[in-house]
């Protein structure tokens, strides 16, 4: 009897732990499909600006839908962390959890990905995501190892905007323009002109005031930064543009709960596609909305050639100085040249 009744407590015992057991375990699953998120996101465009406006609050918020409402956001733009050259670092410390960096703004820090800012025709982000991605997955991971990367991309076309009338390699010898960073630098000089680096919300009172002639960028930043009322002309002859990414820190990244990452990568690698924006009809669209405000100057076609061989010419020099320290700067040319054919951007411009 006595037996009895402890086989029964036994049991007893046993069935009240399994049911806590279960209960410990539903509830846990539960809670971690309940967790939430919050991304703080840095930029250093400008709050009012497509980037911001039409670009990275269309991103996030696709992520807070997806995740219904789980994920939710801050956003910290117009360099409210800090200056745009420091952007990287800004993520990857942990000042901000996500946001947007400009890799070529620290020259050296990233050499092999200078190849996203070669001069090409780029009319779309989204074709430049592509590419970069191939890039980053075959060779360029190299780089990021400190940090979690959604996408990285070459920018939409930069173009030449000065306060005088270009028209010639001639009248560019001398200038003195804002240079990006990165690939453009080496090819303002190649023209001639003397590149200068300043933040872009310097550009306006020093083209007004005439301490630099013009500046190279891309016609969203143009419109962005009001450039348009300064700059008189613009000569819409590709500089390629920036190497940039969109980047997570990593600390961070251990943290989110693994269900949502999957929204983040995808949103992320795809945010050109899910805003709508820097697509193939925009850049069209935003050249022709300059009106009367810049007068478009096209080269001829034989100034045009003559431009494309000093580009040229910058790209071998870079491989080559790349090559003596020991780095696959020519590899990185022909795989770029690969991956950009895959969506159908060419680059004439390979020396290889």
């Amino acid at each position: 009897m006595m037996k009895k009744k402890v086989f029964k407590k036994v049991c007893f015992g046993v069935a009240v732990l399994v049911s806590l057991a279960g209960l410990v375990c539903f509830s846990g699953s539960a809670w971690a499909g309940d967790e939430k998120i919050n991304i703080r996101f840095s930029t250093w465009h400008v709050p009012s600006g497509a980037d911001v406006q039409k670009l990275w609050i269309p991103m996030l918020e696709e992520m807070k839908k997806r995740s219904d409402g789980r994920i939710t956001y801050n956003m910290y733009a117009g360099g409210a962390l800090g200056k745009g050259a420091d952007h990287y670092d800004i993520i990857k410390n942990g000042l901000s959890d996500m946001g947007y960096a400009t890799l070529s703004w620290t020259p050296g820090r990233f050499p092999l990905s200078d190849v996203l800012s070669s001069p090409i025709t780029c009319p779309a982000k989204w074709k430049g995501a592509e590419a970069g991605m191939a890039m980053h997955n075959r060779l360029l991971h190299t780089e990021f190892k400190d940090i979690k990367v959604l996408h990285i991309n070459n920018c939409v076309m930069a173009h030449l905007w000065t306060t005088g009338k270009v028209t010639s390699i001639d009248d560019v010898k001398g200038m003195k323009i804002r240079s990006p960073g990165g690939l453009q630098t080496k090819a303002l000089e190649a023209l001639g002109a003397i590149p200068i680096f300043m933040p872009l919300g310097d550009v306006y009172m020093s083209m007004e005031t005439g301490v630099i002639d013009g500046v190279v960028t891309c016609p969203a930043l143009i419109k962005a930064f009001k450039l348009d009322e300064v700059a008189q002309y613009g000569v819409p002859t590709s500089f390629g543009c920036v190497s940039e990414g969109l980047f997570v820190n990593q600390r961070f990244w251990k943290k989110v709960p693994d269900d949502l990452k999957p929204i983040i990568e995808e949103v992320g690698r795809n945010a050109y596609k899910v805003a709508g924006i820097f697509d193939e009809t925009w850049y069209e669209e935003t050249m022709n909305g300059f009106g009367e405000k810049v007068e478009i100057l096209p080269l001829s076609d034989a100034e045009q050639k003559i431009w494309d061989k000093k580009f040229g010419e910058v790209l071998v020099t870079w491989a080559e100085d790349l090559e003596a320290k020991g780095l696959p700067a020519k590899k990185a040319l022909v795989m770029f040249k690969e991956e950009l054919g895959k969506v159908d951007v060419p680059f004439d411009a390979c020396p290889y």
